[in-house]
């Protein structure tokens, strides 16, 4: 197949970004209830805006949680304090409105269609839990970085953290938490080559000189968190192109729970199924069935079977087994994608009681995630990023060890 140059484009956002801030309310929302009550079911939408918090949504629980403390709580962790950046954590003011999940949509939760009338009694979670919507969830890896993610976004949430770290360290003392990066990365068919623009827009406070402002994000942000031998002189960077950016986060724009969901997965180098992630416990399949199907496709390319794969499930509302798995490989499999979608489900349980099971998801960790990405974090220990299913994807398919390819390193 003959090879083009090609010019592909992710962008990363920080956790002071007001759709982040919303993400990690809606989070830290669910990680308290399940610290409580690991069966507690939540739906938790959360939207900020000029001096307001707003908490909605759906939320079945025998627990109790001090919304407005938690939610006050992480806006102060995220750097939102005092009048600086017109965003308080002490002052804003603060909306609840929950009430618990539609009868409706438990009676398919509760007990799966597969095991309903005078279908076999579930013998354990796995079996009983049927999807907690109807929808399709979409998984991918690729052989550009070590952590089997496309290069851009990982490149883009390089650049986020390191805004949030230096800004927490006082490296610079002049930056506010919101903040947007863009990594345009040059591609020779599916090969990285060389990062063509870098785009960094941080938040700072006023009356600081521009010069300075780009001065100091060139050393601290871009030279520590980039590899040089990724630049070229003819590397473009554009550090807060318009000069100015002092009115940021929920000041500057309302926010939204899940409207950061390419930023939350593949940068656009995947397709996604429209579904976000935060705020939603794990029986919400547009939150599991995403993570198992990151896991599976991690495992195929992890195990040689491909070098690029994406795979797509699907699931009907109250409905435990998946109504499709889909596999596309874009011509890099060694076996017929067919037979990687039979391995898939023969070795991965995608039900969404056994996903649960499978990565012990009624935990109090999706905190962690709710910014600079749910996949390819290899700082934290989650489950779905773990590859310890590709020896016996190999060796099912036939396929010899020393057939099997290393990623490609990023210069990192």
């Amino acid at each position: 197949m003959a090879t083009h140059k090609r010019l592909f484009t992710s962008e990363s956002v920080t956790e002071g970004h007001p759709d982040k801030v919303a993400d990690a309310i809606s989070d830290a929302v669910l990680d308290a209830i399940l610290a409580q009550d690991p069966f507690g079911r939540v739906a938790c939408e959360t939207m900020v805006l000029t001096g307001q918090v707003h908490v909605a949504g759906e939320i079945t629980t025998g627990c109790y949680i001090d919304i407005p403390r938690i939610a006050r709580k992480t806006v102060r962790d995220i750097g939102y304090t005092g009048n600086k950046f017109g965003f308080d954590a002490d002052t804003c003011g603060l909306s609840i409105s929950i009430d618990e999940q539609s009868a409706d949509i438990a009676l398919g939760v509760d007990k799966a269609l597969e095991v309903k009338g005078d279908g076999p009694a579930a013998k354990s979670a796995a079996e009983s839990v049927g999807a907690g919507d109807q929808g399709m969830m979409f998984g991918f890896a690729c052989r550009e970085t070590p952590e089997l993610m496309p290069m851009p976004i990982v490149l883009a949430h390089r650049l986020t953290r390191r805004l949030a770290e230096v800004r927490k360290k006082g490296v610079i003392g002049f930056l506010g938490p919101d903040g947007k990066t863009q990594v345009t990365v040059e591609y020779d068919g599916f090969e990285p080559v060389r990062v063509d623009t870098i785009v960094v827009s941080a938040q700072h406070v006023d009356g600081h000189p521009i010069d300075g402002i780009r001065s100091d994000i060139k050393e601290h942000v871009i030279d520590a968190a980039i590899d040089a031998r990724l630049l070229d002189k003819n590397t473009r960077v554009f550090i807060n192109p318009t000069g100015r950016f002092v009115i940021g986060g929920p000041l500057s724009d309302a926010g939204l729970t899940g409207r950061k969901i390419i930023a939350d997965t593949y940068g656009g180098m995947a397709r996604h199924g429209g579904g976000a992630f935060s705020g939603k416990d794990p029986t919400k399949v547009d939150r599991s069935a995403a993570y198992a199907a990151r896991y599976a496709a991690k495992n195929v390319v992890a195990s040689g079977l491909a070098d690029r794969c994406e795979i797509q499930i699907a699931y009907a509302i109250g409905v435990a087994k998946p109504v499709s798995v889909y596999v596309d490989c874009f011509g890099t499999g060694r076996i017929d994608e067919a037979r990687i979608a039979e391995l898939v489900q023969r070795f991965i349980d995608l039900r969404p009681g056994a996903i649960i099971e499978r990565f012990d998801l009624r935990r109090p960790i999706y905190s962690q995630v709710s910014a600079y990405g749910h996949f390819g974090r290899p700082e934290l220990d989650l489950p779905w990023e773990r590859v310890d299913l590709a020896k016996t994807l190999r060796e099912a398919a036939g396929i010899k060890a020393d057939e099997e390819k290393s990623p490609k390193p990023v210069l990192s």
